[in-house]
């Protein structure tokens, strides 16, 4: 789908968007603004002081609420206000190891956040389309080789990841008992869910992730400490799953029954990369830096290997991403560099999200 589709799509229409000042929100943020659509944003404030929705004043793009998604009552309120025409739901605790610390917060915020934002749905009498952002860690991953299929069987090992499991549950729930599709007239809730993960991509400055760490390592000419060198993740492009996220909205818009249902987003099945490999294209952009592997035997369990299966977005929505892994990291890369010279993050965030749609073409 190109980019005048997606702005046929958005321009003009309302999109409620949770977690709109974290990292993938903000770029989401930035790319609807380019759409032409009136963005109201839901989410905690950012967690770091240098956060990419501060570093490119996204507040601009978007009437900001900061609340939390655990406030039924607030959430409730907010969306029924605003009447959305999309919902992208992407507020939550996104860390592994955040989710071995605070189990507890992290159900919490993603499995009651979720239920919360999917019973505001119920109540806003007017079409809409949602889509509910979980991670390709939902599967129950038995570390094989061969890629993961939506139908396939959810679970999650630790918290975080099993907390998402549960969020997929509770949306299929919700699609199945409040939003069915013969029912459609009387409700006008079309609902999917989207797992992808590992994204990469400028300005996103969390602990524990591998290239945020790579980055702020090199800033400083310090190695870096890899925990699992030998891990295979679906490493991608920020911009190549919000692209996805956007395309199944719009054929949402079209067809608003064929496509209730959950897609992957990912890199091809030949593309895969380990977590050195990653860090070797990196130190190439970059143009140094070093690492050193640091095994802890008593470390929390981290997957060792994990591929998602995405020939149905593929069939499904004409979606194939356009980066592989190494122009993902690559390009993810050149945006620190950039900003470590002292280069605008707003504009360089803005070229970015420019060449990859081919904005200006």
């Amino acid at each position: 789908m190109d980019w005048n589709k997606l702005k046929n799509a958005y321009q003009g229409k309302r999109v409620f968007l949770t977690g709109h000042t974290g990292f993938k929100g903000t770029w989401l943020t930035l790319i609807l603004k380019e759409l032409g659509a009136e963005v109201k944003g839901y989410a905690l404030p950012p967690l770091e002081f240098n956060a990419l929705y501060h570093q490119t004043r996204a507040e601009n793009y978007c009437d900001s609420v900061i609340a939390d998604i655990r406030n039924r009552e607030k959430i409730h309120r907010e969306i029924q206000n605003f009447k959305p025409d999309y919902l992208f739901h992407m507020a939550a605790q996104a860390l592994v190891l955040e989710g071995y610390k605070n189990p507890v917060e992290t159900y919490q915020t993603n499995v009651m956040g979720t239920v919360n934002v999917l019973d505001a749905l119920r109540d806003i009498h007017k079409p809409c389309k949602a889509i509910m952002i979980t991670t390709d860690k939902v599967y129950e991953n038995l570390e094989r080789e061969a890629p993961y299929k939506e139908g396939e069987a959810l679970g999650g090992y630790d918290p975080y990841s099993n907390s998402k499991a549960c969020c997929e549950l509770a949306i299929s729930a919700y699609r199945s008992s409040f939003f069915n599709a013969k029912n459609l007239r009387e409700h006008g809730i079309s609902l999917s869910s989207a797992r992808s993960g590992n994204v990469i991509g400028g300005g996103d400055w969390s602990a524990f992730r591998i290239v945020p760490d790579m980055a702020k390592a090199f800033a400083k000419d310090e190695a870096l400490l890899l925990r699992n060198p030998d891990s295979v993740r679906p490493w991608q492009h920020v911009l190549d799953p919000l692209n996805g996220y956007l395309m199944l909205g719009a054929k949402m818009n079209e067809d608003c029954l064929a496509y209730n249902l959950a897609y992957n987003f990912g890199p091809e099945q030949e593309d895969r990369l380990t977590v050195e490999e990653l860090v070797k294209e990196g130190i190439k952009t970059w143009g140094s830096g070093e690492y050193v592997v640091s095994r802890d035997p008593n470390k929390p369990h981290e997957a060792g290997l994990l591929r998602l299966d995405i020939s149905k977005a593929k069939k499904e929505l004409n979606w194939k991403p356009r980066y592989s892994s190494k122009e993902a990291i690559k390009v993810t890369m050149d945006w620190y560099l950039a900003a470590h010279k002292n280069e605008s993050p707003r504009e360089i965030t803005a070229a970015q999200i420019k060449s990859f749609f081919r904005i200006d073409e």
